[in-house]
């Protein structure tokens, strides 16, 4: 059977059976995923990476407190959401300075490329680079139980149902923090004067 053909269940269940070959697929397949939600939880790659792997460890070691009769999906990013608030919590009591471009800047391309005419001048990049750190600034500042659904529902696709699993919650609960967590992006958006 092909790596494709395999579900998160049947994985799981032969790690837990001692069958390690199953444990590199899963990585393959998880590790992305985890790492855009990560990385959109925290806004600094590094430590993203960290949570990922952290996160990658646990189906190992914690792999027999896995329940087949459940998606794997719901399993790992509870894993990571809390990895992810644990790591807020700490960082609100040690803050600390990230080092990373917050352009998109690629070094890779070659000069001519880079100054394309196509490209948006630079007034509009800054313009428009503000309103992403803004609006980041905002998400960033919700509560982790409406970040963290809004993070899942519209930048993972998950669904509802697939929410309330991880959250702990009802779907109506989901349902509720969805609509507080859009309420309160527009109302901040609105007094940073970004349109939405």
């Amino acid at each position: 059977m092909s790596d494709l053909q395999q579900t998160d269940s049947t994985l799981m269940k032969a790690l837990q059976k001692g069958d390690e070959q199953a444990l590199p697929i899963l990585i393959k397949r998880w590790e992305r995923p985890l790492f855009n939600f990560a990385y959109r939880y925290l806004q600094n790659s590094q430590t993203a990476s960290d949570i990922v792997e952290e996160t990658l460890v646990r189906i190992f070691t914690k792999r027999q407190k896995y329940n087949p009769k459940y998606p794997l999906s719901t399993w790992l990013f509870t894993i990571a959401a809390n990895l992810c608030k644990n790591h807020s919590r700490w960082l609100k009591r040690h803050p600390e300075q990230s080092w990373e471009s917050n352009g998109d800047d690629d070094d890779s391309l070659p000069l001519k490329e880079k100054i394309a005419c196509q490209q948006p001048s630079p007034i509009e990049s800054s313009e428009r680079e503000e309103q992403l750190q803004q609006l980041r600034g905002a998400i960033d500042e919700l509560p982790h139980e409406l970040k963290t659904t809004l993070l899942l529902h519209y930048y993972e696709g998950l669904s509802y149902q697939e929410i309330s699993e991880i959250s702990k919650c009802s779907v109506r609960g989901v349902e509720t923090r969805l609509y507080r967590a859009r309420k309160l992006l527009k109302s901040n958006c609105s007094k940073l004067g970004l349109s939405t």
